[in-house]
């Protein structure tokens, strides 16, 4: 199976690296979140898809969470979920059927668009704090603020 998942990986142009005999690790760049790495495994009856989003948000938990469960209904073979510490990861679970190209490049498609799309909306509701902090330690010190201009409605007005 690893060399059915290869062949489709190949056609579709992914970026990718084998990680073990049986997995593989997409590179898939995004915009608001650079890249995702997705990996890949095949297991005894299935393709399983991992892909890790965010870190476990310092603040406003249940806000974050019910976003995630929002977004979920809207997802196509992945699914938000956190593990042990809490991190945030898309994860889902594919017949063999899908290790063919179009069905491949679909469900990486959808794991770039939701972690991209959903990157910015956790680090807002989860990591504010962090953020207005590092705002105030970049202006203090004459630092480019460049990679926080997504943020820049946290920006410190004193």
């Amino acid at each position: 199976m690893i060399e059915r998942l290869k062949a489709a990986l190949d056609e579709i142009g992914a970026d990718y690296r084998l990680d073990t005999p049986r997995s593989a690790v997409v590179t898939l760049p995004g915009q608001r979140k650079l890249t995702t790495e997705c990996g890949l495994v095949v297991e005894d009856h299935a393709l399983r898809v991992e892909a890790f989003v965010a870190r476990r948000p310092e603040e406003n938990h249940a806000a974050v969470w019910s976003e995630l469960l929002r977004r979920n209904g809207k997802l196509y073979a992945v699914a938000f979920a956190t593990d042990e510490s809490e991190d945030i990861h898309l994860v889902g679970r594919l017949p063999f059927t899908a290790i063919d190209p179009a069905e491949l490049d679909r469900v990486l498609g959808q794991v770039l668009e939701a972690a991209d799309d959903t990157f910015n909306v956790i680090l807002e509701l989860g990591f504010t704090t962090s953020i207005q902090e590092e705002w105030r330690w970049r202006l203090a010190r004459g630092e480019s603020t460049r990679n926080l201009a997504a943020f820049e409605h946290l920006r410190p007005r004193d």
